[in-house]
Order: structure tokens, then C-alpha cells, then sequence
């Protein structure tokens, strides 16, 4: 089977515009949106919600990959590079620290040119510790760059990348790309998702590394993004992958197969128009949470106070199955008659809503 780019009208990638032309209307929309919310944050705030966004990024990212991160080693790594952190914090997992110094580089250097010395640099942030692969430069070799699945004797190869020999000049090409194609360049595409899905699609066709290519192909996505909307994209897309990555690494492979790219363009953009949303449910929750406690925090005692971080702790989707008195019995200790008072107080206040009644009864929080 002939990749796209083994076919003669590499890389000139081609798709019907009117395909994507209601997406991008949409994705229009929504930015208009995160502005105007972000816009009415009170300061601290707008920190808040780009740390919960970075964060999600770089978790999500690795997750992809099948690599768990520690939330809080994430956190810490990104604070100590933004130097939010009055003195920095040590944090021992050099994956987690790595993935959000990539974090703070990609968002802090948007409008900066995309050189192979940033992609060496970036690729040495994420795999810096990692024994046994070459770090910090394209790979090298004779063995095939595949991606494959399935177990060792009957693999499954979904791509196979051009040969490394090629790699310097493919890469060459994808930088020039990359910068004519960018806000003001001679062949400037102005759709920017488009110009995004193209850009992934593109690096990750070339698969230039011996190990990163996907996390650093959602940095690059990011990065031309950023440069289209003229600030720093508020939002996860890796986090909508994870969602459903199965369709991610279909949308993918099927694109790998072609250069009429349309299928891709369009779930691409409507991936991303979805991380938007998120965004937007997301920067609306914690300008929810500010005012519940801006109206609540001096009526809580020390316990439902503790409960009610825990439940804003879930996220906009709530706490799981709601909070009941057996829950609220495990995080304070208090028995069960001082859980069900305590949260009927909560209730008659207007902090919580009642959804049931008896032993069924569960509590979710009013904003």
C-alpha cells in the first residue's frame, strides 16, 4: 500500500472547502465566546483557568501515549516554569516535570518561529531522561518507522513513515511550510484549524523522531493555533482525544492514506470546536465557584467546607452519583445523623440542591 508520502502530489494536501466551511463558522463562534469569558474573569481567576487548561493538556497528551502523569508533579512543574511558585517545587517525575516545562514553552512562545532547534529542544524536555533512544535529533537508522498493533507474532502496521535517510529534507520542507503558511506569510492560510490539522497531520506523517512524535505533533497543533488566534489556545485538545481515542488514531490512519484530507480536516475541526466547549463549561464553572463562595464561605463551618471543596474538586460535571450522607460520612468522619443534618442545613441555605429523598437522597451543588 503507498502511504501519502510515497504518492507524487506529496505533500500538496488538497479538501473540499465547502466540507468544513459550517465547523469553522462554529469554531469562530466559540472563540468569540472564550474571549468575551475570559475577558470577564476577576483577576487570578484567568490564572486559574489557563493552569487547569495547561494541566489538562500535558496529562491528557501523555495519556495518549499510554503514560500516566501525576496531576500534582504536572502542576508543580508548570507553576515553577510560569514562576507563580514563590520558591520553585521539586518535582521528582522527570516525565511530569518535562511535559509541563513543554507545557509553558509551547504557550510562552507561540508567536516565535518553528525552527528544528525548538523541536530538538522540545523533544529533550519530554524524553530528556529516557535511556536507550536517540534525544534531541531526528532519528537515524535503517529499520522501518512503523506504527503498528497487536501482539509480536501477527503485528498489525497502520503506517509506515518515510526512511530516515529522508527525514532532514522532509523536515526542511514541513519548517518552510510551516512558516509561509503562518499569520502574514507568503501562502498564509487564514482558516486556523485548518492550517492546524494540516500542520499534525503533516509532522506526523513524517514521524521524525524515534519516540514522541505524537506528543510533540499535538504541541505543534497547539502552537499553530495560538499563532492563528494571536494568543495562547484556551483549550485541551489532547483531552478531547483521550475522549475517544480510538477515533483519533482512525481519522489518522485513514488520512495517512491520501492527500485529499478532507475526512481529517472535518473531524479535526470538530475536535477542536468540542475542546472548545469544554473551555467554555469550564471557564463558566470557575466563575461559578468564585461566586458560591463568595456568598457561602463565611456560613460554612470548617467540615462542609471541606465537602464542598471536594465536590468543586469534580469538575463541572459534579461529583459522581451526587453527594449522600455515606459519602460525606467518609470524607469528615462525623456519624451519619451529623452528615444528614449537616448537608439538610446545606440545603435550606441554597448552597446545595436535593435531588431524591430518604435513603436515596443526594446532593449536588447550586450554581
Amino acid at each position: 500500500m503507498r502511504y501519502n508520502w510515497q504518492q507524487p502530489d506529496w505533500p500538496d494536501f488538497r479538501y473540499d472547502p465547502q466540507a468544513v466551511t459550517g465547523p469553522l463558522l462554529a469554531f469562530a463562534e466559540h472563540t468569540g465566546r472564550i474571549d468575551g469569558l475570559l475577558a470577564g474573569l476577576p483577576a487570578g481567576l484567568d490564572v486559574e483557568a489557563i493552569l487547569d487548561v495547561m494541566i489538562a493538556e500535558a496529562i491528557e497528551s501523555s495519556a495518549i501515549e499510554g503514560e500516566i502523569l501525576d496531576r500534582d508533579a504536572v502542576r508543580s512543574s508548570i507553576r515553577n516554569h510560569l514562576g507563580l511558585n514563590s520558591e520553585p517545587e521539586f518535582v521528582k517525575n522527570r516525565m511530569a516535570a518535562g511535559a509541563g516545562e513543554l507545557m509553558v514553552a509551547v504557550r510562552s512562545t507561540f508567536q516565535e518561529p518553528l525552527v528544528s532547534e525548538t523541536l530538538f529542544a522540545w523533544h529533550r524536555m519530554l524524553l530528556g531522561s529516557t535511556r536507550g533512544i536517540q534525544i534531541g535529533q531526528w532519528r537515524v537508522g535503517n529499520d522501518p518507522m512503523q506504527i503498528v498493533s497487536g501482539n509480536i507474532g501477527r503485528p498489525k502496521v497502520h503506517f509506515e513513515a518515510p526512511p530516515s535517510a529522508s527525514i532532514p529534507s522532509e523536515m526542511e520542507h514541513f519548517l518552510v511550510w510551516f512558516a509561509d503558511t503562518a499569520p502574514g506569510g507568503p501562502r498564509w492560510i487564514a482558516q486556523t484549524p485548518v492550517r492546524a490539522a494540516i500542520a499534525h497531520l503533516y509532522f506526523e506523517s513524517i514521524h521524525p523522531f524515534e519516540d514522541g512524535n505524537g506528543r510533540i505533533g499535538r504541541a505543534i497543533a497547539d502552537k499553530a493555533l495560538s499563532q492563528g488566534l494571536g494568543r495562547p489556545v484556551m483549550l485541551s485538545l489532547s483531552r478531547t482525544i483521550e475522549a475517544n481515542r480510538s477515533a483519533y488514531y482512525g481519522a489518522l490512519e485513514a488520512a495517512q492514506r491520501s492527500n485529499e484530507i478532507t475526512p481529517w480536516l472535518v473531524y479535526f475541526i470538530e475536535t477542536a470546536l468540542s475542546a472548545q466547549r469544554d473551555s467554555e463549561a469550564h471557564i463558566t464553572f470557575i466563575l461559578q465557584k468564585s461566586k458560591f463562595f463568595q456568598r457561602f464561605s463565611d456560613r460554612l463551618s470548617e467540615r462542609q467546607l471541606r465537602v464542598i471543596k471536594r465536590m468543586f474538586e469534580a469538575g463541572p460535571a459534579g461529583f459522581e452519583g451526587g453527594m449522600s450522607a455515606r459519602k460525606y460520612v467518609g470524607l469528615t468522619g462525623v456519624s451519619k445523623a451529623t452528615a444528614t443534618r449537616d448537608l439538610q442545613l446545606l440545603a435550606e441555605m441554597e448552597a446545595l440542591v436535593p435531588i431524591g429523598s430518604g435513603r436515596a437522597a443526594r446532593y449536588e451543588l447550586k450554581l
